[in-house]
Protein backbone atom coordinates (compact mmCIF):
# COMPACT_ATOMS: atom_id res chain seq x y z
CA UNK A 1 0.00 0.00 0.00
CA UNK A 2 1.59 3.51 -1.24
CA UNK A 3 0.09 6.92 -1.19
CA UNK A 4 1.46 9.36 -3.63
CA UNK A 5 0.95 13.05 -3.64
CA UNK A 6 1.11 15.54 -6.44
CA UNK A 7 1.37 19.32 -6.07
CA UNK A 8 -0.16 22.07 -8.03
CA UNK A 9 2.97 22.26 -10.27
CA UNK A 10 2.56 18.82 -11.04
CA UNK A 11 -1.09 19.01 -12.75
CA UNK A 12 -0.70 22.58 -14.27
CA UNK A 13 -1.44 21.46 -17.35
CA UNK A 14 -2.70 19.03 -20.12
CA UNK A 15 1.20 17.64 -20.49
CA UNK A 16 1.74 17.37 -16.93
CA UNK A 17 -1.49 15.30 -16.14
CA UNK A 18 -0.30 13.19 -18.76
CA UNK A 19 3.02 12.96 -17.17
CA UNK A 20 1.07 12.53 -13.89
CA UNK A 21 -0.86 9.09 -15.08
CA UNK A 22 2.09 7.77 -16.52
CA UNK A 23 3.90 8.31 -13.25
CA UNK A 24 0.96 6.08 -11.83
CA UNK A 25 0.34 3.41 -14.43
CA UNK A 26 4.01 2.18 -13.30
CA UNK A 27 2.47 1.30 -10.07
CA UNK A 28 -0.91 0.14 -10.94
CA UNK A 29 -0.05 -3.31 -9.60
CA UNK A 30 0.21 -2.52 -6.05
CA UNK A 31 -2.91 -0.45 -3.94
CA UNK A 32 -2.11 2.98 -5.19
CA UNK A 33 -3.95 6.13 -3.32
CA UNK A 34 -3.38 9.52 -5.09
CA UNK A 35 -3.94 12.78 -3.67
CA UNK A 36 -3.65 15.96 -5.64
CA UNK A 37 -3.35 19.79 -5.08
CA UNK A 38 -5.03 21.87 -7.31
CA UNK A 39 -4.03 22.85 -10.50
CA UNK A 40 -1.22 25.52 -11.21
CA UNK A 41 -1.94 28.68 -9.33
CA UNK A 42 -5.59 27.55 -8.39
CA UNK A 43 -5.58 28.18 -5.22
CA UNK A 44 -4.21 32.00 -5.35
CA UNK A 45 -6.84 32.88 -7.93
CA UNK A 46 -9.93 31.63 -5.95
CA UNK A 47 -8.32 33.42 -2.75
CA UNK A 48 -8.50 36.70 -5.48
CA UNK A 49 -12.02 35.44 -6.19
CA UNK A 50 -13.14 35.42 -2.00
CA UNK A 51 -11.67 38.75 -1.38
CA UNK A 52 -13.34 40.28 -4.38
CA UNK A 53 -16.50 38.91 -3.39
CA UNK A 54 -16.50 38.95 0.15
CA UNK A 55 -14.97 43.35 -0.31
CA UNK A 56 -18.15 43.21 -3.10
CA UNK A 57 -15.45 44.68 -5.42
CA UNK A 58 -17.39 43.79 -9.00
CA UNK A 59 -14.61 41.49 -9.96
CA UNK A 60 -15.25 37.89 -9.00
CA UNK A 61 -17.65 36.54 -11.86
CA UNK A 62 -14.60 37.93 -14.38
CA UNK A 63 -12.19 36.25 -12.35
CA UNK A 64 -14.24 33.19 -11.77
CA UNK A 65 -14.60 32.73 -15.57
CA UNK A 66 -11.01 33.40 -16.33
CA UNK A 67 -10.42 30.41 -14.26
CA UNK A 68 -13.38 27.94 -15.49
CA UNK A 69 -11.45 28.79 -19.06
CA UNK A 70 -7.97 27.96 -18.14
CA UNK A 71 -9.31 24.80 -16.80
CA UNK A 72 -11.49 23.51 -19.93
CA UNK A 73 -8.51 24.85 -22.06
CA UNK A 74 -6.84 21.85 -20.19
CA UNK A 75 -10.05 19.78 -20.96
CA UNK A 76 -10.13 19.89 -24.48
CA UNK A 77 -6.25 18.92 -24.46
CA UNK A 78 -7.24 16.04 -22.87
CA UNK A 79 -10.28 14.29 -24.06
CA UNK A 80 -12.73 14.29 -26.88
CA UNK A 81 -15.95 17.21 -26.53
CA UNK A 82 -18.37 14.53 -25.74
CA UNK A 83 -16.34 13.01 -22.68
CA UNK A 84 -18.47 13.32 -19.26
CA UNK A 85 -15.91 15.19 -17.52
CA UNK A 86 -16.84 18.64 -18.94
CA UNK A 87 -20.44 18.66 -17.73
CA UNK A 88 -18.88 17.44 -14.11
CA UNK A 89 -16.35 20.34 -14.27
CA UNK A 90 -19.00 22.84 -14.85
CA UNK A 91 -21.12 21.88 -12.58
CA UNK A 92 -18.15 21.85 -9.65
CA UNK A 93 -18.30 25.55 -10.79
CA UNK A 94 -21.69 25.72 -10.11
CA UNK A 95 -21.02 25.24 -6.28
CA UNK A 96 -18.87 28.80 -6.61
CA UNK A 97 -21.26 30.76 -9.08
CA UNK A 98 -24.14 29.42 -6.01
CA UNK A 99 -22.31 31.35 -3.38
CA UNK A 100 -21.34 34.42 -5.78
CA UNK A 101 -25.35 34.95 -7.16
CA UNK A 102 -26.08 36.30 -3.36
CA UNK A 103 -24.53 39.15 -1.14
CA UNK A 104 -22.23 37.78 1.34
CA UNK A 105 -23.65 36.77 5.16
CA UNK A 106 -21.45 34.70 6.53
CA UNK A 107 -18.09 35.33 8.44
CA UNK A 108 -14.62 35.20 5.97
CA UNK A 109 -13.14 32.40 6.88
CA UNK A 110 -16.47 30.00 5.77
CA UNK A 111 -16.50 31.72 2.88
CA UNK A 112 -12.32 31.21 1.86
CA UNK A 113 -13.21 27.36 2.62
CA UNK A 114 -16.51 26.72 0.84
CA UNK A 115 -14.51 28.43 -2.87
CA UNK A 116 -11.15 28.01 -2.26
CA UNK A 117 -11.62 24.24 -1.51
CA UNK A 118 -13.19 23.67 -4.93
CA UNK A 119 -9.76 23.94 -6.57
CA UNK A 120 -8.75 20.68 -5.08
CA UNK A 121 -12.19 18.90 -6.58
CA UNK A 122 -11.50 20.09 -9.70
CA UNK A 123 -8.22 18.63 -10.53
CA UNK A 124 -8.55 15.40 -8.96
CA UNK A 125 -11.77 15.15 -10.88
CA UNK A 126 -9.63 15.53 -14.29
CA UNK A 127 -6.74 13.67 -13.28
CA UNK A 128 -9.36 10.42 -12.30
CA UNK A 129 -11.10 10.79 -15.35
CA UNK A 130 -8.19 10.98 -17.53
CA UNK A 131 -6.53 8.26 -15.56
CA UNK A 132 -9.67 5.83 -16.45
CA UNK A 133 -9.60 6.96 -20.19
CA UNK A 134 -6.44 5.60 -20.51
CA UNK A 135 -7.44 2.55 -19.31
CA UNK A 136 -6.52 2.17 -15.29
CA UNK A 137 -9.69 1.31 -13.02
CA UNK A 138 -9.33 4.56 -10.72
CA UNK A 139 -12.20 5.62 -8.91
CA UNK A 140 -12.56 9.94 -7.74
CA UNK A 141 -13.15 9.81 -3.69
CA UNK A 142 -14.41 12.59 -1.89
CA UNK A 143 -11.59 13.59 0.57
CA UNK A 144 -14.21 15.22 3.01
CA UNK A 145 -15.75 12.27 3.44
CA UNK A 146 -13.02 10.89 5.22
CA UNK A 147 -10.80 13.83 6.48
CA UNK A 148 -13.16 15.17 9.75
CA UNK A 149 -12.33 18.10 11.51
CA UNK A 150 -13.26 20.77 13.47
CA UNK A 151 -14.77 23.92 13.09
CA UNK A 152 -12.10 25.84 12.45
CA UNK A 153 -12.33 26.68 9.59
CA UNK A 154 -8.84 27.72 7.23
CA UNK A 155 -7.23 25.50 9.85
CA UNK A 156 -9.13 22.36 10.59
CA UNK A 157 -8.17 20.71 13.18
CA UNK A 158 -8.35 16.58 12.38
CA UNK A 159 -10.35 14.37 14.24
CA UNK A 160 -8.06 11.43 14.07
CA UNK A 161 -9.97 9.18 16.36
CA UNK A 162 -13.13 9.44 13.72
CA UNK A 163 -11.03 9.72 10.56
CA UNK A 164 -8.92 6.85 11.02
CA UNK A 165 -12.02 4.84 11.46
CA UNK A 166 -13.98 6.05 8.40
CA UNK A 167 -10.67 5.37 6.31
CA UNK A 168 -9.98 2.23 7.74
CA UNK A 169 -13.25 1.08 7.26
CA UNK A 170 -14.18 2.19 3.84
CA UNK A 171 -10.95 2.56 1.51
CA UNK A 172 -9.39 -0.73 1.82
CA UNK A 173 -12.05 -2.36 -0.54
CA UNK A 174 -11.98 0.39 -2.78
CA UNK A 175 -8.36 -0.17 -2.91
CA UNK A 176 -8.08 -3.78 -3.88
CA UNK A 177 -9.95 -2.80 -7.16
CA UNK A 178 -8.75 0.83 -8.14
CA UNK A 179 -6.36 3.00 -7.68
CA UNK A 180 -8.23 6.06 -5.81
CA UNK A 181 -7.73 9.59 -6.28
CA UNK A 182 -8.86 11.98 -3.81
CA UNK A 183 -8.00 15.54 -2.63
CA UNK A 184 -5.49 17.22 -0.49
CA UNK A 185 -5.85 20.20 1.69
CA UNK A 186 -9.52 19.65 2.32
CA UNK A 187 -11.96 18.10 5.11
CA UNK A 188 -15.40 18.04 6.63
CA UNK A 189 -17.17 19.09 9.75
CA UNK A 190 -19.52 17.12 11.52
CA UNK A 191 -22.53 19.36 9.90
CA UNK A 192 -20.41 18.63 6.47
CA UNK A 193 -19.24 21.88 6.06
CA UNK A 194 -16.24 21.69 4.15
CA UNK A 195 -12.86 22.86 6.10
CA UNK A 196 -9.50 23.60 4.79
CA UNK A 197 -6.38 22.54 6.55
CA UNK A 198 -3.69 25.49 6.35
CA UNK A 199 -2.39 26.48 3.21
CA UNK A 200 0.23 23.99 1.67
CA UNK A 201 -2.23 21.17 3.81
CA UNK A 202 -1.87 18.87 0.58
CA UNK A 203 1.10 16.95 2.17
CA UNK A 204 -0.89 16.66 5.36
CA UNK A 205 -3.73 15.04 3.61
CA UNK A 206 -1.58 12.53 2.30
CA UNK A 207 0.18 11.72 5.61
CA UNK A 208 -3.41 11.78 7.28
CA UNK A 209 -4.50 8.64 4.30
CA UNK A 210 -0.93 7.36 4.84
CA UNK A 211 -0.81 6.72 8.35
CA UNK A 212 -4.47 5.99 8.63
CA UNK A 213 -4.31 2.90 6.57
CA UNK A 214 -0.54 2.00 7.57
CA UNK A 215 0.77 2.34 4.32
CA UNK A 216 4.01 0.62 3.79
CA UNK A 217 5.63 4.54 2.17
CA UNK A 218 4.26 7.92 0.82
CA UNK A 219 5.63 9.81 -1.97
CA UNK A 220 5.61 13.17 -2.53
CA UNK A 221 6.23 14.13 -6.19
CA UNK A 222 7.83 17.80 -6.74
CA UNK A 223 9.92 20.20 -9.40
CA UNK A 224 12.49 19.23 -7.47
CA UNK A 225 15.20 16.33 -7.40
CA UNK A 226 14.21 15.58 -3.70
CA UNK A 227 15.26 18.14 -0.54
CA UNK A 228 17.85 19.81 -1.23
CA UNK A 229 20.02 21.62 1.28
CA UNK A 230 19.20 24.98 0.11
CA UNK A 231 16.59 26.48 -1.89
CA UNK A 232 17.95 26.99 -5.71
CA UNK A 233 16.64 30.34 -6.25
CA UNK A 234 19.10 31.36 -3.49
CA UNK A 235 21.74 29.39 -4.46
CA UNK A 236 23.75 28.42 -7.53
CA UNK A 237 25.19 25.09 -6.41
CA UNK A 238 22.98 23.50 -4.24
CA UNK A 239 23.22 19.55 -2.74
CA UNK A 240 20.66 16.69 -2.70
CA UNK A 241 20.34 15.16 0.75
CA UNK A 242 19.43 11.49 -0.10
CA UNK A 243 18.73 10.43 3.87
CA UNK A 244 17.30 12.72 6.41
CA UNK A 245 15.92 11.60 9.57
CA UNK A 246 12.26 12.60 10.95
CA UNK A 247 14.26 14.90 13.32
CA UNK A 248 15.88 16.75 11.24
CA UNK A 249 12.89 16.41 9.15
CA UNK A 250 11.11 18.61 11.16
CA UNK A 251 13.50 21.39 12.99
CA UNK A 252 13.89 22.03 8.39
CA UNK A 253 10.38 22.49 8.06
CA UNK A 254 9.97 24.11 12.06
CA UNK A 255 12.54 26.61 10.81
CA UNK A 256 10.66 27.44 7.46
CA UNK A 257 11.90 25.00 4.61
CA UNK A 258 8.82 24.71 1.63
CA UNK A 259 9.80 21.49 0.79
CA UNK A 260 7.35 19.17 2.80
CA UNK A 261 4.42 20.32 4.96
CA UNK A 262 5.40 21.39 8.81
CA UNK A 263 2.60 19.05 9.92
CA UNK A 264 3.11 16.30 7.62
CA UNK A 265 5.98 14.65 9.37
CA UNK A 266 4.93 13.65 12.69
CA UNK A 267 1.99 11.28 11.45
CA UNK A 268 4.35 9.34 9.37
CA UNK A 269 6.99 8.98 12.58
CA UNK A 270 4.60 7.79 14.66
CA UNK A 271 3.75 5.08 12.34
CA UNK A 272 7.50 4.66 11.24
CA UNK A 273 6.11 5.38 7.72
CA UNK A 274 9.10 6.05 4.99
CA UNK A 275 8.68 9.65 3.54
CA UNK A 276 9.79 9.62 -0.24
CA UNK A 277 10.71 12.81 -1.97
CA UNK A 278 11.38 12.62 -5.72
CA UNK A 279 10.76 14.63 -9.07
CA UNK A 280 7.92 14.01 -11.56
CA UNK A 281 10.70 15.50 -13.57
CA UNK A 282 12.96 12.57 -13.44
CA UNK A 283 10.58 9.74 -11.83
CA UNK A 284 13.78 7.58 -12.09
CA UNK A 285 15.72 9.27 -9.55
CA UNK A 286 15.38 8.51 -6.18
CA UNK A 287 15.06 11.56 -4.64
CA UNK A 288 15.04 11.77 -0.43
CA UNK A 289 13.84 9.61 1.81
CA UNK A 290 12.88 10.84 5.00
CA UNK A 291 13.18 8.01 8.19
CA UNK A 292 13.73 6.69 11.39
CA UNK A 293 17.62 7.13 11.05
CA UNK A 294 21.13 8.03 13.07
CA UNK A 295 22.29 9.89 10.51
CA UNK A 296 22.58 13.40 10.23
CA UNK A 297 21.97 16.42 7.92
CA UNK A 298 25.59 15.31 5.64
CA UNK A 299 25.98 18.97 4.05
CA UNK A 300 24.65 22.26 6.42
CA UNK A 301 20.94 23.66 5.12
CA UNK A 302 20.35 26.96 4.37
CA UNK A 303 16.39 28.38 4.72
CA UNK A 304 16.00 31.97 3.58
CA UNK A 305 12.66 33.82 4.76
CA UNK A 306 12.53 37.71 3.34
CA UNK A 307 9.71 40.67 3.85
CA UNK A 308 10.76 39.93 7.79
CA UNK A 309 8.72 42.14 10.41
CA UNK A 310 11.46 42.53 13.38
CA UNK A 311 9.08 43.50 16.21
CA UNK A 312 10.33 44.49 19.79
CA UNK A 313 7.77 44.69 23.11
CA UNK A 314 8.03 46.42 25.95
CA UNK A 315 6.05 47.02 28.80
CA UNK A 316 5.02 50.59 29.51
CA UNK A 317 5.93 50.15 32.91
CA UNK A 318 8.85 48.70 32.59
CA UNK A 319 8.09 45.77 34.63
CA UNK A 320 9.57 42.37 33.92
CA UNK A 321 8.18 40.08 30.67
CA UNK A 322 6.61 37.20 32.67
CA UNK A 323 3.83 34.97 32.44
CA UNK A 324 1.09 37.02 32.38
CA UNK A 325 2.75 39.48 29.43
CA UNK A 326 3.68 36.42 27.83
CA UNK A 327 0.09 34.84 27.15
CA UNK A 328 -1.48 37.98 26.03
CA UNK A 329 1.30 38.73 23.78
CA UNK A 330 0.65 34.54 22.34
CA UNK A 331 -2.76 34.97 22.46
CA UNK A 332 -2.50 38.07 20.33
CA UNK A 333 -0.54 36.25 17.41
CA UNK A 334 -2.88 33.51 17.40
CA UNK A 335 -5.51 35.33 17.16
CA UNK A 336 -4.54 37.30 14.07
CA UNK A 337 -3.07 34.09 12.28
CA UNK A 338 0.47 35.05 12.45
CA UNK A 339 3.53 32.54 12.81
CA UNK A 340 6.32 33.68 14.88
CA UNK A 341 9.69 32.44 12.32
CA UNK A 342 12.27 33.99 15.50
CA UNK A 343 11.87 34.91 19.16
CA UNK A 344 14.17 36.05 21.86
CA UNK A 345 12.81 37.65 25.45
CA UNK A 346 14.92 39.54 27.91
CA UNK A 347 14.00 40.85 31.33
CA UNK A 348 12.46 43.65 30.05
CA UNK A 349 11.63 42.86 26.57
CA UNK A 350 10.08 40.39 24.00
CA UNK A 351 11.13 40.32 19.95
CA UNK A 352 10.14 38.18 17.32
CA UNK A 353 10.37 38.09 13.28
CA UNK A 354 7.32 37.36 11.57
CA UNK A 355 6.48 37.00 8.03
CA UNK A 356 5.02 40.63 6.70
CA UNK A 357 1.41 39.35 5.66
CA UNK A 358 -0.03 43.08 5.73
CA UNK A 359 -3.13 43.97 7.16
CA UNK A 360 -3.32 41.11 10.20
CA UNK A 361 0.45 42.07 11.42
CA UNK A 362 -1.06 45.56 11.30
CA UNK A 363 -4.30 44.58 13.16
CA UNK A 364 -1.48 42.89 16.05
CA UNK A 365 0.69 46.04 16.28
CA UNK A 366 -2.42 48.22 17.07
CA UNK A 367 -3.47 45.26 19.81
CA UNK A 368 -0.07 44.92 21.55
CA UNK A 369 -0.10 49.13 21.29
CA UNK A 370 -2.33 49.37 23.91
CA UNK A 371 -0.95 47.41 26.62
CA UNK A 372 3.26 47.93 25.12
CA UNK A 373 5.41 49.92 23.97
CA UNK A 374 6.28 48.36 20.13
CA UNK A 375 9.08 49.13 18.06
CA UNK A 376 9.11 47.77 14.61
CA UNK A 377 11.33 47.37 11.70
CA UNK A 378 10.56 45.90 8.69
CA UNK A 379 12.02 44.69 5.24
CA UNK A 380 14.79 42.20 6.63
CA UNK A 381 15.89 38.48 5.90
CA UNK A 382 16.00 35.94 8.13
CA UNK A 383 18.52 33.09 8.05
CA UNK A 384 18.74 30.04 9.15
CA UNK A 385 21.63 27.65 9.07
CA UNK A 386 21.24 23.89 10.39
CA UNK A 387 24.61 22.52 11.32
CA UNK A 388 26.01 25.51 10.67
CA UNK A 389 30.02 26.58 11.18
CA UNK A 390 31.72 30.10 10.97
CA UNK A 391 32.17 29.42 7.00
CA UNK A 392 28.86 28.71 6.38
CA UNK A 393 27.58 32.07 8.34
CA UNK A 394 30.44 34.35 6.64
CA UNK A 395 28.68 33.08 3.27
CA UNK A 396 25.13 34.26 3.79
CA UNK A 397 26.35 37.67 5.52
CA UNK A 398 28.22 39.41 2.75
CA UNK A 399 27.03 43.24 2.62
CA UNK A 400 24.48 42.02 5.44
CA UNK A 401 24.39 43.85 8.84
CA UNK A 402 22.44 41.63 11.82
CA UNK A 403 20.00 42.55 12.97
CA UNK A 404 19.44 39.46 16.01
CA UNK A 405 20.96 36.32 16.07
CA UNK A 406 19.93 33.44 17.73
CA UNK A 407 22.48 30.30 18.41
CA UNK A 408 22.29 26.09 19.60
CA UNK A 409 24.46 23.55 19.37
CA UNK A 410 23.05 22.84 15.92
CA UNK A 411 21.25 26.00 14.65
CA UNK A 412 21.77 29.64 13.72
CA UNK A 413 19.26 31.82 12.80
CA UNK A 414 20.10 35.69 12.11
CA UNK A 415 17.77 38.23 11.10
CA UNK A 416 19.67 40.85 8.77
CA UNK A 417 19.12 43.81 6.55
CA UNK A 418 21.26 45.10 3.79
CA UNK A 419 24.24 47.08 4.79
CA UNK A 420 24.37 50.65 3.50
CA UNK A 421 26.41 51.04 0.01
Amino acid sequence: MQVFKFGGASVKSAENIKNVVSIVEKYRDSSLLVVVSAMGKTTDKLVRITDSYYKQTGEAFDLLESLKQEHFDVLHALFPADHPVFDDIANTFVEIEWILEEEPQDEYEYLFDQIVSVGELLSTKIVAAYSSYMGQPTQWVDARDFILTDNSYREGKVDWEKTEEKIRKELPTILDEYIVVTQGFIGSTTENFTTTLGREGSDYSAAIFAASLNAENITIWKDVPGVLNADPKWFDKTELIPELSYTDAIELTYYGATVIHPKTIKPLQNKKITLNVRSFVNPEEPGTQIKTTNQTLPVPSFIFKVNQVFINIQPRDFSFIVEDNLSHIFDAFHKNRIKINMMHNSAISFSVAVDDTGENVQSLLEQLEKRYKVSVESGLELITIRYYNQQTIDRVLVNKEIIRELKDSYTCQMLVKDKDE
